[in-house]
């Protein structure tokens, strides 16, 4: 550096002072101050191995595209310029040994005027920018366009971007900010003198060309924030205090033994051109069936990244399809990895291993930089043997790292670096599968996003089941769809069978970001059924094609199983009027089942679905299982394995009789066969996802009296014409309006010949979503009263979203990411998060333990020490049974409950609420009584007051 400082003709007072500005103390350096130009430079040669081995060539050209060719450069230092306001009063107060040496070379402040509330409110970031605008404008001449979009990669690195107040203004002319010639001619220094060790020849050089678009500047400021907390760690970066030592050299050292340890690069960087080629066959081992082979070509044919729909019908092989159309999407348009977002935790487990085993077969090694991204996979066995089995070293371990902290270098191992295992990383690594709210995160104003942003960038984008998203996160679905097309993102969209109406919002959404102008496309329905959806930016018009499926329709019976109405009060009461409630069901399962045979019961809400099950045992006490969202961690992952075993497609042997009562958790993505269906009324494209659970497996042997697929429609009660009732947990969850449209559907296929799936799916789905007359004339003034009531409450709970979005009205246009976080979101925690754009209260977490006469124990009954300290396996005990609480029961765990004093010292269980049951499994909570039951899962009551 002094020689830089030489070829710049600075004086010996200027060099000096140099020596002394330091951007990492002492407390967090490793012992030593780290001056600030080393830890600039250090961040910078990190970015060019970020730049080399990380970012995927779709990324490398947009860079190359602004600046004229020199991207890499410009990245390294555009990841280094970021902690320039660091050179200021405000800041470099924070080290009071560090003033002494300060002063003696002029750079003095009056501490009065610089104290510790001024350093928070004139926080480097803001600084920086401020600096950094002022030094290009007089000292390199950049024009404001290119001002106005980089300054906020230096504004924004510390996770939010806010609009200057009139307050920034005053400490940018004020002593926090440094008002003497000397500070203000350092400042200039830092940025003159790190541009120069970069080796650009003037600040002026360093001028982009032209601007990224503001979702590609958002993944920008990200890879600046990674960049950054690399190079902040002082076990790899230890402190340099003297300027002679201060090199580009010396840090690129740094860097290259750094980049070695943490294994960051990686990626799908091995693909080979498939065009012409069978995928399918490649990866799969098998010849491509007709809609694959279809969705194959449409991606071959795209001229630029867009968003593509794929729907067909359940056991089609959308995954593979969806897996083998990224893989040349990602070839044809330079990305290195994808993400895949599933509806719950449980799908995105069986969806992990066949993107690793994909990724194997594309790409040979590239399986081994996949993440899973969920609460609970440490349950995953497959992640958990990647991870060595030392799942809480691997997962917990950074629970309470803050993002400037030193991060402690992990032992080599198996699998993804443990880097990507931080808080808000997950994304960051090229193969990643989690839930979908790991996409919709991305679309909140909340701090760091652009970590995600950048996570998602130089991906495919794949999202399985979205029907499954509501009104109200199909907000939070378009917004993201609207920055991933405006960042050049390809996305494919997974579905069964879309209405047409949100098939057409959310490429309208993608269009709108990809072209930069509001975007209204008339998409022409599909002819057919599977069938394939493609826009782009630039094409002549979207494609729409079809192909027929490869298996024969199912000829399906539907009818409809009339319940009693018992509705509080009454003779009857407890277990004998559950048992008359549930007789209906009873009856029919032991005269349609027989002696051999396996039915599905699908009940809307776990109370109903717990009141069946404990109905059946009066019949049926050795054949049923019950599955929902109520069971703790392990008992619903051992449950879920011990059905697929069971029921799978490669059930051996099959259970001569068995009934599997189940909420939603049995709709969608849960590769199993029943013989005969049950289920609660549902909008009718839910119901038929329930259906794709019927006849499934092609191979399986059925008895003979089940070999006509019959579902029965339960919660529905209709008669004389009138419009029907429905079970009150169903019209909770689902409202009255789609309901009644399905009910007419259901009834009209009971009077007539059923349905015909799937060929009939994409119809059915169509009519009941769409606005043609479909009840008969006794419903419509009850089908309008809903249908009123339906419309305010998905404009209500569309409002509800609009505060939480990333975009905020009007801004779309802008330019750059100035002011993006007016307000953010304040969602401090995964669960506020999830709450946010899942509309819902938010749930918490809780680990069951029992205390009895001895002390503290798990549900197993293995001994916790006497504060409920983990002994040996606990840990991976405790966690086994943790689950999620009913929303109804939030404000009261909230409000009572807290981790065991012996959790202190344990990374993840010291954040973790304790739900302490008594020897009997029962729990007071709040003016709620709380009961497990290892079989039927947890109960609560209000108590009475």
């Amino acid at each position: 550096m002094l020689k830089i400082c030489a070829r710049l003709g600075l004086s010996p007072e200027e060099t000096a002072r140099l020596g002394v500005v330091w951007g990492k103390s002492a407390e967090k350096g490793g012992g030593r101050m780290s001056l600030l130009l080393c830890h600039m430079l250090d961040t910078a040669a990190v970015a060019e191995f970020m730049f080399d081995h990380y970012l995927a060539p779709a990324t490398r050209d947009m860079l190359d595209r602004v600046t004229g060719g020199r991207g890499r450069r410009f990245f390294a230092w555009i990841c280094g310029i970021h902690d320039c306001g660091k050179a200021t009063p405000a800041f470099q107060r924070k080290s009071p040994g560090e003033a002494a040496a300060l002063a003696g070379v002029g750079l003095r402040w009056r501490a009065g005027m610089v104290t510790a509330e001024t350093s928070r409110q004139w926080s480097h970031d803001k600084a920086g920018a401020f600096l950094l605008r002022q030094t290009l404008q007089s000292n390199g001449g950049w024009k404001r366009v290119h001002l106005n979009w980089v300054c906020p990669m230096v504004s924004g690195h510390h996770g939010t971007l806010r609009s200057a107040t009139q307050k920034d203004v005053l400490h940018a002319q004020g002593e926090a900010h440094g008002k003497t010639p000397e500070w203000r001619r350092t400042q200039d220094l830092v940025v003159e003198a790190f541009t120069a060790a970069l080796g650009f020849e003037s600040l002026s050089d360093v001028q982009p060309v032209g601007a990224p678009t503001r979702a590609e500047q958002l993944g920008l400021l990200g890879f600046v924030v990674m960049a950054d907390w690399l190079a902040s760690d002082s076990t790899r970066f230890p402190g340099v205090s003297e300027l002679a030592r201060v090199s580009l050299a010396a840090s690129r050292k740094r860097a290259s033994d750094a980049w070695r340890e943490e294994r960051l690069g990686g990626g799908m960087r091995g693909l080979r051109p498939t065009d012409g080629s069978d995928v399918i066959e490649l990866r799969f081992g098998h010849s491509a069936r007709a809609s694959q082979s279809l969705a194959i070509d449409v991606v071959r044919s795209m001229g630029a990244p867009g968003l593509v729909f794929l729907e067909a019908p359940m056991g089609e092989g959308k995954t593979k399809t969806a897996l083998a159309a990224a893989e040349v999407l990602a070839e044809r348009f330079g990305l290195s990895g994808v993400f895949v977002g599933m509806p719950t935790q449980a799908t995105a487990d069986p969806m992990f291993t066949q993107v690793r085993a994909w990724a194997a077969a594309a790409d040979p090694g590239s399986e081994d930089d996949a993440v899973l991204l969920h609460g609970k996979r440490a349950f995953n066995p497959e992640w958990k043997a990647i991870r060595g089995g030392d799942w809480v070293t691997a997962d917990a371990r950074f629970r309470s790292v803050h993002e400037d902290a030193d991060d402690a270098c992990c032992a080599n191992r198996l699998g993804p670096a443990d880097w990507f295992l931080g808080p808000k990383r997950g994304l960051l690594a090229h193969l990643t599968v989690g839930t979908v709210d790991q996409l919709l995160y991305a679309a909140t104003r909340t701090r760091h996003v652009m970590l995600r942003t950048a996570g998602l960038a130089g991906k495919v984008v794949i999202l399985d089941e979205v029907h499954a998203c509501d009104v109200y996160m199909s907000q939070f679905l378009k917004e993201a769809l609207y920055w991933l097309g405006q960042a050049r993102v390809p996305v494919l969209l997974l579905s069964a069978t879309l209405p047409p109406t949100q098939r057409a919002e959310l490429a309208d959404a993608y269009m709108s970001g990809a072209t930069g102008d509001s975007c209204r496309l008339e998409l022409p329905a599909p002819g057919g059924y599977p069938n394939v959806t493609a826009v782009w930016p630039g094409m002549p018009a979207a494609v729409v094609a079809h192909a027929p499926t490869w298996r024969e329709d199912l000829p399906v019976q539907v009818k409809v199983l009339t319940e009693p109405s018992v509705r509080g009060g009454g003779a009857v009461s407890g277990p004998e009027r559950e048992l008359e409630q549930e007789r209906p069901v009873i009856d029919l399962l032991e005269r349609e089942l027989g002696a051999e045979g396996v039915a599905l019961v699908i009940r809307n809400t776990v109370a109903r679905a717990q009141r069946t099950y404990r109905a059946l045992a009066s019949v049926f006490p050795d054949d049923r299982v019950i599955l929902h969202g109520r069971l703790t961690t392990s008992a619903r992952a051992d449950r879920t394995e011990r059905l697929l075993d069971q029921l799978g497609p490669s059930a051996t042997p099959r259970p001569e009789r068995l009934i599997l009562v189940a909420t939603q958790v049995a709709e969608q993505s849960f590769d199993i066969d029943a013989d005969l269906l049950i289920t609660d009324i549902a909008p009718v494209d839910l119901l038929l996802q329930r259906i794709g659970r019927l006849h499934r497996h092609s191979t399986t042997v059925r008895p003979g009296h089940l070999r006509r697929p019959t579902v029965y429609v339960t919660a529905l009660e209709s008669r004389d014409g009138q419009p029907p009732k429905f079970d009150g947990g169903a019209e909770a969850v689902y409202g009255r309006h789609l309901l009644l449209r399905t009910a007419a559907m259901v009834l009209r296929a009971e009077s007539g010949e059923g349905w015909s799936v799937p060929s009939q799916v994409p119809r059915l789905v169509a009519d009941v979503y769409g606005d043609g007359a479909l009840v008969p004339g006794a419903w419509h003034a009850a089908a309008e009263q809903a249908r009123e009531a339906w419309e305010t409450s998905e404009n209500t709970r569309r409002e509800a979203a609009a505060p939480f979005l990333l975009s905020r009205p009007g801004e779309r246009a802008a330019a750059h990411l100035d002011g993006l976080h007016y307000a953010a979101t304040d969602a401090a925690s995964e669960e506020q998060l999830a709450a946010t754009v899942r509309d819902g209260d938010m749930s918490i977490e809780v680990v069951l333990v029992v205390r009895d006469e001895h002390g503290f124990r798990t549900l197993a009954g293995q001994s916790l020490g006497p504060a409920g300290e983990p002994r040996g396996d606990d840990l991976e005990t405790l966690a086994g049974d943790m689950m999620r609480l009913p929303q109804a029961l939030t404000s009261s765990a909230l409000e009572h409950l807290v981790p065991l004093p012996g959790w202190s010292d344990h990374a993840w269980l010291r954040h973790t609420r304790a739900l302490v049951l008594d020897a009997a499994l029962t729990a007071r909570l709040g003016a709620f009584t709380v009961v497990y039951s290892p079989e039927t899962g947890l109960t609560h009551r209000k108590d009475s007051t």
